[in-house]
């Protein structure tokens, strides 16, 4: 098969060679007949020379060294910490002390699946990719807050099938659900979120209220809500009040394009991975327990590739 800029195929190398070798025709008119230059056609006639037919197939562009690649044992580091951590190039980057795109470079060259594709406390590939819309940012926080619910099972005492295994014995059959209620800032991504017993009307607009105050301790006025089209959201009163209390708009997006809502939509997935499923724990309470102190981390110290590379408080004036 031809490079994909060659003007000449196999077929057509040969052409070149029969036309100036066997009919003894110029060089420079069978160059001009076939639309190569007379150096390419020189080249293909000195291979010819040198190797018979062989010369006229294809050969790799890789160069035969390369004196500035990343050295094996770097991508190693690179492979090891991938697997250990489970974080992105943005993240493994300045771990490592290297350029974000040569970690991109490593992980794609080795043929490492995405973290969208794999199981959050495995590693395994469960899912297939798919590609979003084109990104949007407010210029100011408050501008717009995204707002959800994520629903995750609930841990029996003593731990789940994560901390023992499948089976009947440990399956925390008929305990329920925790809502995680999130909301996050469009501009900054600076993020709230609570575990509440539900996701009612009501139970939103109390959570909303309660954002509204935390953002508003961080200097954060909200302008706008964007949710879907889940019904606790477009047909509660109670979720309505609490918005015009706020003085806010209510948006909503079309319906089949969570993307639209996707500054939450990934901090739910970032919640599940960091948080939820990033250790086993033996206990509802435990895990409960432990949200808290991952949210200070998430706003004040966690690295968030879409702000270059630093926490959301570092938006805030």
């Amino acid at each position: 098969m031809a490079h994909a800029n060659a003007r000449l195929n196999f077929h057509g190398r040969r052409v070149l060679v029969e036309r100036v070798l066997d009919h003894g025709r110029p060089v420079a008119h069978v160059a001009k007949e076939l639309g190569i230059s007379r150096q390419c056609a020189h080249r293909w006639i000195a291979r010819f020379r040198a190797e018979g037919e062989a010369g006229l197939y294809d050969r790799s562009s890789r160069p035969h060294r390369c004196p500035r690649s990343t050295p094996a044992q770097v991508e190693q580091r690179v492979l090891q910490l991938r697997q250990l951590e489970r974080r992105g190039q943005d993240w493994l980057g300045p771990e490592l002390g290297i350029p974000a795109r040569t970690v991109s470079a490593i992980l794609r060259r080795h043929q490492v699946p995405r973290l969208a594709e794999c199981d959050p406390l495995t590693g395994e590939v469960i899912r297939a990719s798919r590609t979003t819309a084109v990104r949007y940012e407010r210029p100011q926080p408050g501008d717009l807050v995204h707002v959800d619910v994520k629903k995750i099972g609930r841990i029996p005492d003593g731990g789940g099938w994560r901390a023992h295994g499948r089976s009947e014995e440990v399956r925390g059959r008929g305990i329920g659900y925790d809502y995680v209620h999130a909301a996050v800032d469009d501009h900054s991504r600076l993020a709230y979120a609570e575990i509440l017993t539900d996701e009612t009307g009501s139970t939103c607009a109390g959570f909303l209220t309660r954002a509204a105050a935390f953002f508003a301790g961080h200097g954060i006025a909200i302008r706008e809500v964007i949710s879907d089209n889940a019904l606790n959201y477009i047909r509660s009163h109670d979720f309505a009040q609490a918005i015009a209390a706020l003085g806010a708009r209510h948006l909503t997006i079309r319906p089949h394009c969570p993307w639209q809502n996707g500054k939450v939509e990934r901090f739910n997935r970032t919640v599940q991975v960091e948080w939820a499923y990033r250790q086993v724990f033996t206990s509802n309470a435990e895990r409960a327990d432990a949200l808290e102190p991952w949210l200070d981390f998430y706003n004040t110290r966690r690295r968030h590739s879409a702000i270059g590379g630093l926490p959301p408080t570092s938006r805030l004036s």
